[in-house]
């Protein structure tokens, strides 16, 4: 997964689930809580995400990720690339899908058997 794929992965979920541990999210994305702990510390830093600590909570390390304005802006930008970027791969699998099509019918055509003319019934 590319960054980019990685940091809308993660603006989605906190979005949608802003109380997740690190684990929850390594978890829905199928990655490891250190990788997820790098994602969750860049989309942080570049201030998309505010991380708000549970003064109540008896783990103290659980957070509240909000995103910020900024994130709401930079998720549906990652979002559009996202969208283009699968856009064009789809493009590029219907262009190969026809092809793969074309020589399949070919092949067929070729291995058909050539009729033999009707020759002197015996």
């Amino acid at each position: 997964m590319d960054p980019e794929e990685l940091h809308l992965q993660v603006l989605r979920l906190l979005d949608h689930n802003p109380n997740l541990s690190q684990r929850q999210i390594a978890r829905e994305l199928d990655l490891s809580v250190g990788k997820t702990n790098y994602a969750v510390r860049a989309v942080i830093s570049r201030g998309w995400v505010k991380a708000h600590n549970f003064s109540n909570a008896p783990d103290k390390r659980r957070y509240l990720y909000r995103l910020t304005p900024a994130g709401v802006s930079e998720k549906a930008q990652l979002a559009y690339r996202h969208l283009q970027r699968k856009r064009a791969e789809h493009q590029r699998l219907m262009e190969e899908i026809e092809a793969l099509r074309a020589e399949v019918e070919e092949a067929q055509v070729e291995a058909e058997p050539t009729e033999r003319p009707a020759g002197p019934q015996g």
